[in-house]
């Protein structure tokens, strides 16, 4: 009789255990490279996920192993996996209504900054409505500073010596680049190091976490200090079915720990990325170009209202609401 008893409580201890197990939920999450501070906030979140359910919600984070970068939004269409990170220069024609936020000189200072202007363009219905025929939800961005160029050969001492210059430039940055002569291609993170060891671009606009995580410093002769042609906007997605299908417990463990996932991601990118720069480029032997004050100024003025002004009709052409996502950026920039 107690082998019997004893039986049905092992029973039910195996069940109960098969039943917490099949509870558990689990999210595939696709990135790429490594982890570097461009993934901080998404490591951050899994860590917050995980602790606040007690190990019930994971986020499983592959670099690379799930899609191509520029295949994350498809991935998420699809449901191939849960959440993903890409960056809208990738494919502007998949997620027009966010490239706003890759306009050249916008005049975006800190990260702070673009973190507020991304979320609140993230929660603009029309925004909302364009990511939603990709399936997606928007929950964050991975806020960069101002992009500046790493290259080899002869340093551009003046903005004109750019003209023919080939550079790896996607979105504005990449419009920006052409309007004063230079040569821009789009290509993959992964493959600038290859590009520029073959000579098939001399030039990479990057944010410093990059060019220290692609390689792209190893053997450059020089960086520019104050270009700031402008940034990329790489938000972070959840597939909205996977999202709705969530607790409300999960849903509420993901989305409650979004701000402090992005606080942990600045103050890395501040205290951690930036303080290990200047040093790399002495150590590197790389020479700091410096541009002066009116030939910058003269490159805004060419570049940023054209710039504008050809994207609010491309997209007003599309149907959405252009001006108004415009002027949403450019509000909360002036203030």
């Amino acid at each position: 009789m107690k082998s019997k008893t004893f039986g049905i409580a092992v029973s039910a201890v195996i069940g109960l255990s098969f039943a917490t197990e099949a509870m558990a939920t689990e999210w595939n999450v696709s990135l790429w490279g490594k982890r570097r501070a461009f993934t901080e906030h998404v490591e951050k979140l899994a860590e917050l996920v995980s602790a606040k359910t007690n190990g019930e919600f994971t986020l499983n984070l592959s670099y690379g192993g799930l899609a191509n970068n520029k295949e994350n939004l498809d991935g998420i269409s699809i449901g191939a996996f849960e959440m993903a990170q890409f960056c809208a220069g990738y494919h502007e024609d998949k997620n027009p209504s966010i490239t706003v936020l890759e306009l050249p000189f916008l005049g975006v200072d800190t990260l702070e900054k673009e973190i507020e202007v991304s979320m609140a363009v993230y929660q603009h219905p029309a925004v909302k409505e364009d990511l939603a025929r990709w399936n997606a939800t928007l929950l964050m961005p991975s806020p960069l500073p101002q992009y500046n160029f790493v290259g080899v050969g002869e340093p551009p001492r003046t903005l004109a010596d750019f003209q023919g210059l080939t550079v790896r430039a996607t979105g504005g940055i990449g419009k920006a680049m052409e309007a004063i002569g230079a040569v821009p291609t789009s290509m993959d993170a992964t493959e600038v190091r290859q590009a520029m060891d073959s000579g098939v671009v001399k030039a990479v606009s990057f944010a410093p976490h990059a060019h220290m995580s692609f390689g792209t410093v190893e053997n450059a002769k020089w960086w520019t200090t104050n270009l700031n042609p402008g940034t990329v906007n790489c938000p972070v997605v959840a597939n909205t079915d996977a999202l709705n299908a969530l607790s409300d417990a999960e849903r509420d463990a993901l989305m409650s720990s979004i701000d402090e996932a992005l606080k942990h991601y600045v103050d890395f990118y501040n205290n951690e990325t930036m303080a290990k720069w200047g040093p790399l480029l002495d150590e590197k032997g790389i020479e700091r170009v410096t541009y002066d004050a009116a030939a910058l100024a003269s490159f805004r003025d060419t570049v940023s209202g054209p710039a504008a002004k050809s994207w609010i009709e491309e997209n007003s052409a599309r149907g959405l609401p252009a001006q108004d996502l415009y002027d949403l950026v450019d509000g909360l920039i002036a203030k």
